[in-house]
């Protein structure tokens, strides 16, 4: 009888477990995917920032709060700190991947469209910022073993970037 009653228990739990490691969509929401438990992100504007997953996929960045998600555990909005101005950032997703990212700062309100390559690498990001049209394009990239870059490059108004990530996994 106890074996029973523990095995049931057993079986119970294994589907919560298994939903909770993919409750959260944020490691999506940063480009990558698998159980990702940190990423430090260098090179873009010359800075390097480390985001944080817990084991379910909820990012937990310094500066980032009030996070909604929706019912399937996708983010779509949460606010931030930056360089002293607060920022709101709205995501809007399309066959699990962000497709629009909005970004609200000092009364603008500017839309980042992302148009993705054949390996679900993102190609080029596409905005209006001051009614002035930019396309900032993404190439050269290298995968580590879990299939997530770990280096790219991007051009923005005549300027040559190269952004790298390390990237450490839960096991």
């Amino acid at each position: 009888m106890m074996k029973k009653a523990f095995l049931l228990m057993v079986l119970m739990f294994v589907p919560f477990a298994m939903q909770a490691q993919t409750k959260f969509h944020d490691v999506e929401a940063n480009e990558a995917t698998g159980p990702v438990k940190s990423m430090s992100v260098s090179g873009m504007m010359g800075n390097t920032r480390v985001i944080n997953f817990t084991p379910d996929g909820k990012m937990q960045q310094e500066g980032i709060k009030d996070a909604v998600y929706d019912a399937d555990g996708y983010l779509q909005s949460f606010k931030m700190e930056m360089q002293g101005m607060g920022i709101e950032i709205g995501l809007k997703w399309e066959n699990g991947r962000v497709k629009t990212q909005i970004m609200k700062a000092m009364g603008n309100e500017t839309p980042i469209n992302f148009v993705y390559g054949d390996k679900g690498e993102i190609v080029s990001q596409n905005m209006s910022f001051g009614g002035q049209d930019m396309s900032i394009p993404f190439t050269d990239y290298v995968f580590d073993d879990h299939g997530n870059w770990i280096s790219r490059k991007s051009s923005m108004m005549g300027q040559e970037n190269t952004e790298t990530r390390k990237i450490e996994y839960y096991e």
